[in-house]
């Protein structure tokens, strides 16, 4: 089983980051920086916290704590006004970041400690820890794409009123061992 955990688990971060990419995908270049007001996060703003946070925690990520001192959070949080390219770049970069790191561990790492603000966590907790983050923010994206599209947003999931359809598709295969995102992430499946 502990073979299978490094292997899940950047399955699970490409299904995210796929998610993100769908809904990039379908709004305008003008939407990236919309808020349903000024305490809400924008798609670019969550980009800029997810890409600055995934830079900061997998740099050196074994080695040094994943708050680095070049970090500036709050400024994050700030609009800004870049145009999609450079916020779709900075969100590609901060992945990039994350899943080199992620192919370059073993199952004999996820034991080893790492930090976060001087806080110790195994690196299987640590990138436990960032996946449900990054979820969170990327569940938040997703939703104010729903939001900006409305009738004309395309489903990254079963659709409504759709599931019995689904699941009479997916119980004509034998049962199999595999990752539910297999499929999804080769766009053949939904969630």
């Amino acid at each position: 089983m502990h073979e299978a955990i490094l292997p899940g688990l950047i399955k699970q971060f490409q299904y995210y980051k796929n998610l993100g990419d769908k809904t990039f995908q379908q709004i305008e270049d003008d939407q990236m920086h919309w808020q349903y007001n000024e305490d809400s996060n924008s798609p670019a703003i969550l980009i800029n916290h997810i890409s600055g946070n995934m830079l900061s925690r997998f740099t050196n990520f074994l080695t040094e704590d994943g708050e680095k001192t070049w970090r500036n959070r709050d400024a994050e949080f700030e609009g800004g006004n870049a145009s999609k390219e450079v916020l779709l770049k900075k969100w590609d970069e901060g992945w990039s970041c994350l899943f080199q790191v992620l192919e370059s561990l073993s199952e004999n790492d996820l034991d080893k400690m790492v930090y976060i603000r001087n806080m110790g966590h195994t690196v299987f907790e640590a990138l436990n820890r960032q996946l449900a983050h990054y979820a969170y923010h990327i569940g938040q994206i997703v939703f104010i794409g729903k939001i900006l599209k409305g009738a004309n947003w395309q489903s990254l999931s079963i659709p409504r009123g759709e599931s019995e359809v689904y699941n009479k598709q997916q119980f004509r295969h034998p049962r199999e061992r595999k990752h539910f995102t297999d499929d999804f992430l080769k766009g053949e499946d939904r969630e």
